[in-house]
């Protein structure tokens, strides 16, 4: 463990850290139930080893991961919320030695249980088929969203996570609060996830207590955003809806900024939450493969640029270097679009066979990404390689598709996604939420699109699938298409 991540839990024993609901966690109560499980790992030649923490959004769940840390063994995040097949496909492929629960949730995964006394730890030994085998700077056995097949599982290494928390607080230091009054961090996302797990971090390495929502619920983000005078936090796109949506919520007060994450968040929701709050919208960029953001907005940027960006993902961070290709070469910074690289000049990603080739030999990282950099140096995503829709020899991007019908009054969400088609390859297809006039859909596509954008037929949805991180699931709208 870094010398970061070992000082998180430092400080005054009596210090609350961590509020959820009625309870409040003090930092030597998290301590002693870190404590108190690795020692339990050790005993039971867990040490070293791939551990899952399967557990809701509790204190508790934050000091399982000091105790895992604490036994040199690795943190496998599991959610909770899971079907019990997915856990168990999730535990195989991660090689887990051993799940810490709780009473509820231990019987969603087999095995021999035992309790740890004095903690609501329950402890389930397993006997992997294919053992992970645990480096000592191995942290975290992270499992990517899944948007393009089944969830891979990604390793961050201490100093990865180490190096990201000094490099985006080194820069915030001189803006720390002195005073014990400190604004706690409003933790909405699961901690089954790296956007909750750094944001604790990220909270705790700043000194700061953490505010952890069971689940997110707009009318409760808002009482606890009031309650604790909140004034900055992070959301994926998801929620930023869900918040703009809800008639109840008549005010954000006293936030004032929102740090988008997870996911490209829509021009469109941008302007929509901006316009009804009036709180700056700081778009966001990064992978798990990265360890965490590596391209965003900064309050300084908003300011200069407000919403003549909306929709941008923002500008590197220091330690990150970004560029676009194409087959023909780097295209950064002149608009055209490419595939997105990053490479960190503190921890490279490593080129194991879980990255699938996707590092290249001089260390950047393929991300997977459609992009374009402007001559300001904001990046703007559009869109997934894999998504793109090869129309005949034509190039169709569906977020430009998307963006253009939710400009249509009545459609409140819209998917597109490529159908196989006998002619042509494939062929773009709308998924739309909301209107139910199609027609008026189409019409409207036919005078805003060029003619090979059009979409070629247009599916009414209730909803569109996402994932825990609120990105769509394209692959799973495909089966829904019906032709005449």
């Amino acid at each position: 463990m870094t010398a970061t991540l070992r000082a998180v839990l430092d400080g005054a024993e009596d210090d609350v850290v961590a509020y959820a609901g009625a309870e409040q966690a003090s930092r030597g109560h998290l301590r002693r139930l870190a404590r108190a499980l690795t020692v339990d790992l050790r005993a039971h030649d867990l040490d070293g080893r791939a551990i899952g923490v399967l557990m809701p959004n509790e204190p508790a769940a934050i000091a399982a991961w000091f105790g895992v840390w604490g036994a040199g063994s690795a943190f496998v995040p599991l959610n909770p919320r899971a079907p019990t097949a997915e856990l168990v496909r999730s535990i195989a492929s991660a090689g887990v030695a051993a799940v810490v629960t709780n009473h509820e949730l231990a019987a969603a995964v087999g095995g021999s249980v035992r309790d740890i006394v004095g903690t609501p730890y329950r402890v389930v030994a397993l006997a992997p088929e294919h053992p992970r085998a645990v480096m000592p700077d191995q942290a975290i056995v992270q499992f990517t969203s899944g948007t393009t097949g089944v969830p891979k599982a990604v390793v961050l290494r201490h100093d990865t996570v180490g190096e990201l928390l000094d490099s985006v607080i080194g820069t915030l230091r001189g803006a720390r609060q002195s005073d014990r009054a400190r604004m706690p961090n409003l933790v909405p996302m699961s901690l089954s996830l790296w956007a909750g797990i750094y944001q604790v971090l990220f909270a705790f390495t700043l000194d700061v207590p953490v505010v952890l929502m069971a689940e997110f619920e707009p009318r409760e983000f808002a009482r606890l955003v009031a309650r604790y005078g909140i004034r900055s936090s992070v959301l994926p796109p998801a929620a930023l809806v869900m918040l703009t949506d809800d008639p109840e919520v008549e005010t954000l007060e006293p936030l004032r900024y929102v740090r988008s994450v997870s996911a490209p968040l829509s021009p469109a929701h941008a302007r929509r939450f901006h316009e009804r709050f009036g709180v700056a919208i700081l778009n966001g960029y990064g992978q798990t493969e990265l360890g965490g953001e590596a391209v965003g907005w900064s309050a300084a940027d908003w300011k200069e640029f407000g919403t003549r960006k909306l929709g941008a993902v923002g500008r590197p961070h220091a330690a990150f270097h970004v560029r676009v290709r194409t087959e023909a070469g780097e295209i950064g910074g002149t608009d055209a679009i490419g595939e997105l690289e990053i490479r960190s000049s503190s921890a490279l990603p490593p080129d194991d066979a879980a990255m699938e080739g996707r590092v290249t030999s001089d260390g950047w990282l393929k991300t997977g990404d459609l992009a374009r950099v402007d001559a300001d140096g904001f990046v703007w995503i559009e869109g997934r390689v894999s998504a793109m829709i090869n129309r005949g020899g034509l190039k169709v991007f569906p977020d430009e598709v998307e963006e253009r019908i939710r400009a249509l009054d009545g459609v409140t969400d819209v998917a597109v996604a490529g159908v196989p088609d006998d002619r042509l390859g494939e062929v773009p297809w709308a998924f739309v939420v909301g209107i139910t006039d199609l027609a008026a859909v189409q019409t409207w596509c036919r005078d805003t699109l060029a003619p090979y954008k059009v979409p070629a037929g247009l599916t009414l949805v209730p909803e569109l699938p996402r994932n825990e991180m609120g990105k769509v699931l394209r692959q799973d709208l495909v089966p829904l298409v019906t032709r005449p």
